[in-house]
């Protein structure tokens, strides 16, 4: 079982890093929406990762969002610092994909871009820590 949970910690890992660069190539050609959502869903993927050392999961974002907190940020795991990154492109996602008229500042989505490269790496370090 440990080594399907440490393939499946893998692959969520790959999914975030490739969503990662999937954002840098949408933001370098003036596509900031979607370039917001994908650095969001490396985040996204790379918390999934976290939870499946644990072995839990959530069927909505918000609920995943919250094992995330409660396993792993109130428990000192992670930092608050960091995982404000998670919230605030959450947020940020959500108001750019569900709301009409708001297209997200190509600088907003770079400081986000620059905070999910911290994340991802918080994340893989931590779930490293955990399941060896």
């Amino acid at each position: 079982m440990k080594e399907e949970i440490k393939a499946l910690i893998e692959y969520r890992l790959q999914e975030a890093k490739e969503s990662r660069e999937e954002a840098e190539i949408l933001l370098e050609n003036g596509k900031n929406r979607g370039a917001l959502n994908r650095v969001y869903y490396s985040m996204f993927y790379a918390t999934l990762a976290l939870l499946s050392t644990k072995q839990l999961s959530a069927s909505k974002h918000s609920g995943v969002i919250s094992l995330f907190h409660r396993e792993f940020v109130k428990t000192g795991v992670i930092s608050p610092e960091v995982a404000k990154f998670l919230d605030v492109a959450f947020d940020l996602r959500s108001k750019s994909d569900y709301r009409d008229f708001v297209i997200p500042e190509e600088s907003k989505v770079r400081e986000v871009l620059r905070e999910s490269e911290v994340f991802i790496r918080t994340i893989e370090s931590a779930a490293k820590n955990l399941v060896g």
